[in-house]
């Protein structure tokens, strides 16, 4: 429950290498609102004056709307006047506003846990023991710890408090660099377009690990049956017509009923045979112009990596179409395969 320790008159709070509890409250509250992704550590550096300045560009711009709907509330309806630019600073009238929406229950709190570490394996056991699978278990929980570490809740380490939901934030909006465009919550980074979310996002996908994963399962199955090899060029993987042609989709080498069935996903990797990838050289399909490159995401240079064309399904290539279409989804599905082989 939120303190407002830093509601003080005339206190302002701006970067600091120091620790403070009044940063620390902030960072938790800033936290429940969706305005950040930790740590809770109370000290208010670079990335605490970022998820400053998100919130208050939402505090002058958000009207609630998203691509996938709209919010409950328009977040700008919290401005209290005071709000007029982005300076990643703290002061009183901003706390207002935070006091505000904390006090509000139409705007929707990220959830957290009283035992984040035991919750999150209790989730990974539940998927574990999903029967019939639908989809490749080995797979499923290596894209989990590919976007989230395998963790719905943040388990605190260290100095960081923080045991929310956890969040991705996507900083893609033309109109400022510091707003924040998309929201991942949660194992599975269950993706939301606007802010705050509904009680019902909040309540099912948002809160239960098991309900955030079924839509990761939901859009893997749909990559594998419609973006493999579908009927259009927007809706095929290149890596799989190059290398395995336009026949049919390969579920499984093993039938159903198999104990072995979408399960052993990990010997069949580790049989196929390996290659290094090195930044700026190795092209992402063989012939391709277009080559594996260091970004901000990823290194670009792998060793070891398991040749997706000598495992017997076409899980490898959904999984890159689960990442989207671009160079980073041949780094994304790269780093799958490692991290099943290794598993």
């Amino acid at each position: 429950m939120s303190t407002q320790s830093y509601a003080v008159a005339g206190l302002v709070l701006s970067q600091s290498p120091t620790f403070s509890s009044l940063v620390q409250d902030l960072q938790r509250d800033l936290r429940s609102l969706g305005y950040g992704k930790g740590p809770i550590d109370g000290v208010f550096g670079p990335g605490t004056a970022s998820v400053v300045e998100a919130l208050q560009f939402d505090l002058m711009h958000n009207d609630g709307s998203g691509s996938d709907g709209n919010a409950p509330v328009a977040v700008k309806s919290y401005n209290n006047g005071t709000v007029t630019a982005l300076t990643g600073i703290v002061d009183q009238g901003l706390v207002a506003c935070i006091a505000s929406m904390l006090a509000d229950p139409a705007f929707s709190k990220v959830p957290f846990s009283a035992n984040p570490a035991q919750d999150n394996q209790s989730a990974i056991d539940a998927l574990k023991a999903l029967s019939p699978p639908p989809v490749p278990i080995p797979f499923l929980i290596q894209i989990l710890m590919q976007e989230s570490d395998g963790m719905h809740f943040q388990v605190p380490r260290g100095s960081n408090i923080d045991s929310y939901v956890t969040m991705g934030l996507d900083r893609n909006n033309p109109r400022s660099a510091s707003a924040i465009s998309s929201r991942g919550y949660g194992i599975g980074q269950y993706t939301l377009f606007h802010h705050p979310p509904t009680p019902q996002e909040v309540a099912g996908a948002i809160t239960d690990p098991v309900q955030n994963v079924r839509k990761t399962i939901s859009d893997l199955k749909d990559k594998f049956n419609n973006f493999v090899n579908g009927a259009t060029p927007d809706a095929q993987a290149d890596d799989r017509l190059t290398e395995a042609g336009a026949g049919p989709l390969r579920m499984c080498q093993y039938p159903t009923g198999d104990a072995r069935y979408l399960t052993d996903c990990a010997n069949c990797i580790r049989n196929a045979p390996t290659f290094n990838i090195v930044a700026g050289v190795t092209p992402v399909i063989a012939g391709s112009q277009s080559r594996f490159q260091k970004t901000q995401y990823h290194t670009g240079s792998y060793q070891n990596v398991p040749v997706r064309a000598d495992i017997p399904c076409d899980w490898p290539y959904a999984v890159r179409r689960y990442n989207g279409s671009g160079p980073n989804s041949y780094d994304y599905q790269a780093e799958v395969l490692l991290r099943i082989a290794k598993s």
